[in-house]
């Protein structure tokens, strides 16, 4: 197994430089999200969704307030040995449902979805004349049709990218290689070995078993000729910043060594991946969830498959022999360059990739398809899609059938789709036709963690 290596000097109000590792086998970082929806909040919305489908029952971590006034208590530098408690209690707030079995996960993570999907059609059916569902009888709860989770083909060691942190540990060792645990608030961060992490794998652990130094030719040695050779890597970058999410045009990657992408076999496809592009981190799981929009999207040769918020474009790309056209939108300059290579190297003609973002393109790509047979795929990040994003899909009368594809259903995806089912609204300029909650898909592409991928299909 190949890995990909990042390295960001974060610097944080502690007494040393926390330097942060990003290790991957594909080696994406966080897509950057939209701008945040403006719209006015609809009223209650947050208490209906946000946390109560989860339960708060997945993690016990209880942080402490300073009364105000009250200053924090400097913790001591030592607070106790390094044992496997420390390393459970990482487990318990990085991969809260580990001690379940993986059978056991998937029905807490199924019934979390149905009553995400519970609370949305009760809400819309609050709205007058808002019709939610189809005519089909009530399962589950449901009017709409929830399909039953699809599982992760891997189980263990899924991670293609791992994100460790360099700080002092419990027993305070100050180069610690982990992950955080406690507050800055309370001061009271250690950084905790990933040891009893089932969804990293062994390699990437071994890397955070080690002391990295900060400066650039002592990580290259590290990883060519010292002990993290065994690792493999296939690309080594370094990035310095002073923020722990900072992209390629914020502070540049620089290749120490190595290739200057990834690439991954997906679908039938070769896909090349730059460090700053958006991938998900199962790959075998992304196999299924790519597989089950097009299932759902049922494109033909007639279609126009418009992929919103694309990535590397691998959705479009694997469907482009099935419809007319592909036309991607995404926000990272890399990742559409990305895109366009594997078009190119995978002898795809049909695909355009417009770099920007996303409620800045789309009104002007949807004028030119108004006569046309439109299907919209949307995969945001969590802040989900800008509103004017979600006017001009609404306003798009060419556009029939919407894939929305959620990693965060009850949070600001679900005022997305509120905008996307309600009646016409004028004083919001939502003025097409109602789209309707046909069909819910789950697919759990992150074992252990109470997360997973909901694939909602809607008509009108």
């Amino acid at each position: 197994m190949s890995v990909f290596l990042w390295l960001a000097e974060i610097k944080r109000r502690v007494p040393m430089h926390s330097p942060r590792s990003f290790l991957s086998r594909v080696g994406p970082l966080s897509k950057p999200g939209l701008l945040p929806w403006c719209a006015t909040k609809h009223p209650g919305w947050s208490k209906l969704f946000l946390g109560s489908a989860c339960g708060g029952n997945f993690t016990n971590v209880i942080t402490k307030k300073c009364q105000r006034g009250q200053k924090s208590q400097k913790k001591p530098s030592y607070l106790g040995p390094l044992d496997s408690s420390w390393q459970e209690r990482l487990a318990d707030v990085v991969t809260p449902l580990w001690r379940l079995s993986y059978e056991e996960q998937l029905k807490v993570k199924f019934e979390a979805q149905k009553k995400i999907l519970q609370r949305l059609e009760s809400y819309l059916q609050k709205l007058n004349g808002v019709n939610v569902t189809t005519s089909a009888p009530r399962v589950e709860g449901l009017s709409c049709l929830l399909h039953p989770i699809i599982p992760s083909p891997v189980i263990n060691g899924y991670r293609n990218k791992s994100t460790f942190s360099v700080n002092r540990g419990p027993d305070g060792n100050p180069k610690t290689v982990g992950y955080y645990l406690g507050t800055w608030r309370d001061r009271s961060i250690v950084c905790v070995r990933s040891n009893h992490l089932k969804n990293i794998p062994e390699k990437h652990s071994q890397v955070a078993q080690e002391e990295l130094g900060v400066q650039k030719e002592a990580i290259k040695k590290f990883f060519t000729t010292g002990p993290g050779a065994v690792c493999d890597l296939t690309s080594l970058y370094f990035q310095e910043s002073t923020v722990t999410r900072c992209s390629h045009q914020q502070s540049p990657y620089q290749l120490l060594f190595g290739e200057p992408h990834l690439f991954e076999d997906l679908l039938g496809l070769k896909i090349r991946i730059s460090p700053d592009a958006f991938f998900q981190i199962n790959t075998a799981g992304a196999e299924v969830l790519y597989r089950t929009v097009g299932e759902l999207s049922r494109v033909n040769s007639n279609t126009i498959l418009l992929d919103i918020c694309c990535g590397t474009g691998v959705i479009g790309l694997s469907l482009a022999q099935y419809a007319s056209q592909i036309l991607g939108i995404e926000l990272v300059e890399q990742a559409v360059e990305d895109a366009r290579w594997t078009a190119a190297f995978n002898g795809i003609t049909n695909c355009e990739f417009h770099t920007g973002r996303a409620e800045k393109i789309l009104p002007q790509l949807l004028k030119s398809k108004e006569d046309g047979q439109v299907i919209a795929v949307v995969n945001p990040a969590r802040a989900g899609l800008h509103y004017q994003v979600v006017r001009a899909i609404r306003n798009c009368r060419a556009i029939h059938t919407l894939i929305f594809v959620s990693c965060k259903p009850h949070g600001e995806a679900t005022r997305n789709i509120i905008e996307l089912c309600c009646p016409p609204d004028s004083a919001k300029k939502l003025l097409g036709e109602p789209f309707v909650l046909r069909k819910a898909v789950p697919v759990d592409l992150f074992p252990h963690t109470p997360h997973c991928e909901l694939v909602l299909l809607f008509t009108r």
